[in-house]
């Protein structure tokens, strides 16, 4: 029974040191999601507006852009995935992997090859292990992306896009990302970034809206090619922020679960720890008054 006490008590131990690191990740996770929070609050305008932007430009221009043409035949189609670098998230590196896999098999249904662009060492990770190769990757700003971030991913999809089907080029770029809703809330969700079109997530105006009028100089196509580069990088930034904001909420919903569950186990490991003392302590108490039993039966025989 000691034995087994003493067993009870290290479980425990670990057990609270478990929940002292859940706790903290918690706390994290808490503190730094208002700020993605304000982030994402702060570049969705931007990226609306530039979406308007850019659609009444193309609506304006007599250029055959090659970012607003659709082509006609669609060879290789890029997929950016936007995952973590690290885990204890719960479920949301493999909803977006999931969603990923999805897309995968409708692009490759349509008869297009898929050239896989990746953010964040979890889908790294789960491509390697298929051994699947990789056009590009980057990874070490899944929970706090900067605008250099998506600069850097965002040239080079449009040096790729720019390139012809011979030398590697991508017709099509489709990011998987996820949105953040809410706290509790965030969906795998699914944009065609190019050839341009209406945005996924970007809401049109409303009956009682009025639609923005637009002057362009020198001329809509010159804007146009001015802003197609723009729209690209702060689309990709958006995702990347709702990704990140999405990344934190489930870090905190998972690790305050993990805290939770480390709480009901302790108070599990605390009654069994009590029974198990008991039971020592009854033993103890037994074997006094056996051995007082003993005593007073072999001095009333002498």
């Amino acid at each position: 029974m000691a034995g087994q006490l003493r067993a009870y008590r290290r479980q425990i131990r670990s057990v609270q040191a478990t929940k002292k690191i859940t706790r903290a990740m918690e706390l994290i996770a808490a503190s730094r999601i208002i700020k993605a929070q304000a982030n994402v609050r702060a570049s969705t305008p931007y990226a609306r507006a530039l979406t308007r932007a850019v659609s009444a430009a193309a609506s304006n221009s007599s250029l055959d852009h090659p970012l607003i043409t659709e082509k006609t035949q669609v060879k290789r189609a890029a997929l950016l995935l936007l995952s973590s670098d690290r885990g204890l998230a719960g479920a949301y590196s493999s909803s977006v992997l999931r969603e990923g896999e999805r897309l995968t098999a409708a692009l490759r249904a349509d008869g297009k090859e898929v050239a896989p662009y990746l953010v964040g060492r979890k889908a790294a990770a789960f491509y390697n292990f298929r051994r699947r190769d990789v056009v590009d990757s980057w990874a070490g700003f899944t929970d706090a992306p900067q605008y250099s971030d998506a600069k850097a991913i965002g040239d080079r999809l449009l040096a790729d896009f720019a390139q012809d089907d011979a030398a590697g080029g991508i017709d099509e770029i489709h990011v998987v990302y996820t949105h953040f809703v809410s706290m509790v809330t965030q969906e795998p969700r699914v944009i065609r970034l190019l050839p341009l079109e209406v945005v996924e997530g970007v809401e049109a105006p409303t009956g009682g809206d009025l639609q923005p009028l637009y002057e362009f100089e020198p001329s809509a196509d010159a804007v146009l090619d001015a802003l197609l580069p723009q729209y690209v990088t702060s689309r990709i930034y958006n995702c990347l922020l709702q990704a990140a904001a999405s990344e934190l909420a489930a870090r905190q919903r998972a690790m305050k679960s993990a805290t939770d569950n480390a709480d009901e186990l302790i108070k599990k490991l605390t009654r069994l720890a009590n029974n198990a003392r008991q039971a020592d302590i009854t033993q103890e108490i037994s074997e006094i008054v056996g051995g007082a039993d003993a005593l007073a039966s072999s001095g009333s025989r002498a």
